[in-house]
């Protein structure tokens, strides 16, 4: 069952938005996309400060609408987001020190995207480095730690995990070494991540419901956007334009995490604007049109906030 109550009018009217953007010269755009829409009736931050029983918290459930939302598609740096909850994770359980460079990195990783921040962020996590190919007996020690993210988020017993995997660093050339052979030969290891999982990943970290109410509050800071014109023009990669968060109304305020290469323009963001119920809506856009079209995502938010 789904974490959130399937509504009706929602899924219709995400299913006529999908339609007309189609229509407005996007072939086949139904199935380049997965889409999960959440709606609150209260603010997922507010709340939080008085919030003391989880368990009804996951039991009152937010009305929400998904499109091709359980179906596992590369998630490009959508899945930093999962690293930075399961580095707060770790850090609680005091597998991993709290270090100032692990937290530059986890800083520079949300922030900035940084590939670099995220390669150690995964070897922290699991004990692991990049290097040459590894003979079968060690690699297959290497590889069985390289899925300790993995096994963390099956533990956690969420259905919408199911045909997910989160083991990978994020690349701007591409893996060598044992991490191309950790790939396998037809790449039938790389991430998959669904807009469902994404979703509730979001939700719990924006509702202080993952970890600790203290993790969360620092995951939520790096997560912040600015939509200042002046900031955002002196920063290409700030993760707004051409991103859900250029959809939002003046005065909104949006926490996200966004994902860009060749073959994918994804987005997760969690928004709050005056006089629209607060929202919260993961999109993942296949292909190469896709990757390029910097208007679908600021659209498709304008028009979901607006229905």
């Amino acid at each position: 069952m789904a974490f959130y109550c399937p509504d009706g009018a929602m899924a219709q009217q995400l299913e006529a938005t999908i339609q007309a953007l189609e229509a407005d010269g996007r072939a086949g755009l139904g199935r380049q996309l997965s889409i999960t829409w959440l709606r609150y009736s209260h603010s997922l931050i507010d709340s939080a400060s008085s919030r003391s029983d989880l368990e009804s918290f996951w039991a009152d459930q937010p009305r929400g609408a998904s499109w091709r939302g359980d179906q596992a598609r590369y998630p490009a740096s959508v899945v930093k987001l999962l690293y930075l909850v399961a580095a707060e994770a770790w850090l609680q359980r005091q597998l991993i020190d709290d270090t100032p460079e692990l937290r530059r990195a986890l800083a520079d990783m949300i922030r900035d995207s940084s590939n670099d921040a995220t390669g150690l962020v995964l070897d922290l996590l699991t004990g692991t480095t990049s290097g040459p190919p590894l003979p079968e007996t060690a690699f297959a020690s290497w590889a069985l730690r390289r899925r300790l993210v993995n096994q963390w988020c099956e533990q956690l017993g969420w259905s919408e995990w199911a045909g997910c995997n989160a083991c990978q660093k994020t690349w701007g050339d591409g893996p060598y070494g044992r991490e191309r052979q950790f790939y396998g030969a037809d790449l039938e290891n790389r991430n998959r991540l669904s807009t469902d999982v994404c979703a509730r990943l979001l939700h719990g970290v924006m509702a202080s419901a993952l970890v600790s109410p203290p993790a969360c509050s620092r995951m939520r800071e790096l997560l912040g956007r600015s939509l200042d014109a002046d900031e955002r023009a002196g920063d290409p990669d700030n993760q707004v334009d051409g991103f859900l968060g250029a959809g939002v109304p003046a005065g909104a305020r949006v926490w996200s995490k966004a994902g860009w290469m060749s073959q994918a323009r994804h987005d997760a963001a969690y928004i709050e604007a005056e006089g629209h119920a607060p929202t919260l809506l993961v999109v993942f856009s296949e292909g190469h049109s896709r990757a390029g079209d910097e208007q679908l995502l600021p659209e498709l938010c304008r028009q979901l906030l607006a229905a």
